[in-house]
């Protein structure tokens, strides 16, 4: 039987050429190789250029020089200060040491608890009358007092002092850090919060033997005596002249004002008896949704002229109204109708 080989017919001039797989896969291989060095004739090359740059690049020191590094290495280990390092060292590993808090087991928490509601239970039921400032003071000492004897017992406890006590050897020398040191975060672990106290002092900044007079808080021409000015004082009625847009220069100008109203007022109609000034340049409180300006001058009208306010606004008044002062800003007067 006859063997016949598979290939491929290539038509030419001459006639048919047959290639075979096997010779195609031989080219393949052959032009494989040839790119294959060509790359390593590449990289050889590029190694080489480095290399050459490299060692263009290297510093050769000389004897004189590699002398004077040595000696200058040598003077800068002689003057290291190792003893002094050696001392931070320690005392810093004692600090931290010192500041480590302790962890209080969640029965002495809840202990150190009940026995401050106890005592503020106590004191809230004798002290029933006084502000509030008064009893947040009270309850701050009585808390404080709380914490000075319990660790003047615990103290006891952890030197033997104290054999019957509840609090064991072990948890009293906790509670003697948790108690002294610690006691800030030891009060914020367990909840404990009162507020912080602020008091509020007023300065006199007017030179001494200088006496307080109207002329000097109301700027302008002195007021006449039926004008009968207050100073920081604000008084109720119906207004006849709305101030918002009847602005006076001076306090004297708006009792003026006042005092024609009730000349020129008809029978009938209201007649002005009470002026209210703002002579603050900041401008005036007041419990309502305007803006009261500087040189504000209100026309009011009544029978019997109540006060709103006088000298200084209530507590009650400022914790519900924040952006009052504690003074009243309005200067005032009744004048006869």
């Amino acid at each position: 039987m006859a063997r016949s080989e598979w290939g491929i017919q290539i038509q030419s001039r001459s006639g048919k050429w047959v290639c075979s797989y096997k010779k195609i896969t031989i080219l393949i291989c052959l032009f494989n190789i040839a790119i294959a060095l060509y790359c390593l004739r590449s990289l050889y090359a590029s190694l080489y250029i480095y290399s050459g740059s490299v060692a263009r690049n290297i510093v050769v020191y000389k004897p004189d020089q590699i002398r004077k590094m040595e000696e200058s290495d040598r003077i800068r280990k002689s003057y290291k200060p190792v003893e002094l390092m050696k001392w931070v060292k320690e005392l810093k590993g004692e600090f931290s040491s010192q500041n480590t808090e302790v962890e209080l087991p969640q029965h002495l928490k809840q202990k150190i608890i009940d026995e401050i509601l106890q005592r503020l239970v106590s004191l809230n039921s004798r002290s029933t009358n006084g502000s509030h400032s008064q009893v947040i003071a009270m309850e701050r000492e009585a808390i404080e007092n709380w914490r000075k004897q319990k660790l003047k017992e615990v103290k006891l406890v952890s030197v033997g002092g104290i054999s019957n006590s509840t609090v064991s050897h072990e948890e009293a020398g906790m509670l003697v850090k948790a108690l002294e040191s610690d006691w800030a975060v030891l009060a914020e672990e367990i909840g404990l919060w009162l507020p912080v106290e602020v008091t509020n002092e007023e300065h006199n900044d007017k030179p001494d033997g200088t006496e307080d007079s109207e002329e000097e808080v109301l700027p302008g021409r002195a007021l006449p005596h039926e004008c009968k000015p207050e100073l920081h004082t604000d008084y109720d009625g119906s207004a006849v002249k709305w101030g918002l847009t009847h602005h006076k220069d001076s306090a004297a100008d708006c009792c003026q004002a006042c005092l024609d109203h009730a000349k020129r007022a008809k029978e009938g109609e209201k007649k002005c008896n009470i002026w209210v000034y703002c002579p603050s340049e900041f401008g005036c409180h007041s419990p309502d949704v305007y803006q009261h300006k500087h040189q504000e001058c209100w026309l009011k009208s009544a029978e019997k002229p109540k006060l709103n306010f006088k000298n200084r606004y209530p507590e009650w008044y400022r914790n519900s109204h924040p952006s009052a002062p504690v003074i009243v800003p309005w200067a005032s007067g009744v004048v006869s109708a």
